[in-house]
């Protein structure tokens, strides 16, 4: 049966195409090599259902890269400040803290390279160093808190520390049993801008394990920082359970009545307390996110009263926290305007996050947080009283 037209016009086309192809394969090797069976076969299999996913953003620089700093991208002057990126941690929290890094480097210190400094009250494995410095291209170092900058002091009555362990437990607090949460405590409050790692920077930004970030920054927030004249920066502003620090406003205003020159002008008192400075309402800045001058931490007014606090021995008698400490120190000796909210940067640490709620800073973010679920305003919040003492 004669073929119609049609169909010899295809067949001929074909058979030009197949001639093309073998004078190609014959003559081109690169052509060649990109058509055949094996290549073919290994980019259908590797696109099909079962492909194994991989994850470019990690690390967030290729581990064999030998490109030098500054990096590019947000930060393509290559201007920083004196700073770090700090993070205490355990070496059983390496899951976590890979998670934070990752989130870090992905949604700012991959444009910026900032350094890393890692503490820990016990030496550092070397699977930890390992996990940690895959992610990134940052100078990264890892030092040893000193013993007796960690551990509780022999001149602690035990007894009266052990029953007021005991009494918290009863009540259902959070870390009431735990000596070593009242060592990190007592070391974030008066002892961290004193390791050696950290004497030649003047900013951090504390980060712990188990944290997200949700939102990329097209800015430097430490460069800020020094621009506004800023000091002390939060994210999470929330209410301490009192239970854990009983006496320690009466030992505050103890020591505001002794140094009253500490006290700065026009601060923020107002976020702390409803009727003048008499009581504490409890509301602090949560510093498990922290960004700050440790030049503050440093200075005479701080180390005084960090001592004056230090000597009650209310941080293992009770559960004095880092967080009302810092918050007290920066909200007393601080003018309130050195104390800044950062709203653009989506921050969680279980089981609160912050989410800006503006949708401009939101989608300028990219943030990938639920605005609906952001702590800000919510019953246990304390942004309401940080944003009074500005109106």
């Amino acid at each position: 049966m004669a073929l119609n037209k049609p169909t010899r016009y295809i067949l001929l086309a074909l058979g030009l195409l197949l001639t093309l192809h073998f004078l190609l394969s014959a003559t081109h090797a690169p052509y060649s090599d990109a058509t055949s069976i094996s290549r073919l076969s290994s980019v259908w299999s590797n696109g099909a259902g079962g492909s194994k996913y991989t994850d470019h953003a990690v690390p967030a620089f290729p581990i064999d890269s030998t490109a030098n700093f500054p990096p590019v991208g947000g930060n393509s002057t290559g201007r920083r400040a004196n700073a770090t990126l700090l993070m205490l941690a355990r070496n059983s929290d390496v899951q976590g803290a890979v998670q934070s890094i990752r989130s870090i480097e992905d949604r700012f210190n991959r444009d910026y390279g900032y350094p890393y400094v890692f503490l820990n009250e016990e030496p550092w494995t070397d699977e930890f160093k390992k996990r940690i410095s895959a992610l990134t291209r940052a100078p990264i170092e890892f030092g040893v808190i000193p013993h007796d900058w960690w551990f509780q002091p022999d001149w602690i009555d035990e007894s009266r520390a052990t029953e007021g362990r005991k009494k918290m437990e009863e009540q259902g607090i959070i870390y009431a049993g735990s000596v070593s949460y009242r060592n990190m405590c007592r070391f974030n409050s008066g002892f961290f801008f004193r390791h050696e790692l950290l004497a030649k920077y003047r900013w951090y930004w504390r980060i712990e394990p188990d944290v997200s970030f949700h939102c990329t920054l097209s800015f430097d927030p430490f460069l800020y920082m020094e621009a506004q004249d800023k000091v002390y920066a939060f994210t999470i502003a929330l209410y301490e359970w009192s239970a854990t620090i009983p006496t320690l406003w009466d030992t505050v205003k103890d020591f505001t009545k002794k140094y009253p020159e500490t006290v700065a002008p026009d601060n923020a008192m107002g976020f702390m307390s409803e009727n003048g400075g008499q009581d504490y309402n409890m509301c602090h800045f949560w510093s498990n996110f922290e960004i700050a001058d440790m030049n503050f931490w440093r200075g005479e007014t701080y180390m005084k009263f960090f001592e004056f606090l230090d000597k009650t021995g209310g941080f293992y008698y009770e559960r004095w926290g880092d967080a009302p400490v810092h918050s007290i120190a920066a909200s007393l000796f601080l003018p309130k305007s050195k104390i800044h909210f950062f709203n653009e940067i989506g921050y969680e640490h279980p089981p609160n996050q912050h989410c800006p709620s503006d949708d401009d800073v939101w989608r300028k973010g990219m943030c990938g947080c639920d605005q609906s679920k952001t702590h800000d305003y919510g019953p246990y919040s304390c942004q309401r009283q940080w944003d009074r003492i500005f109106h």
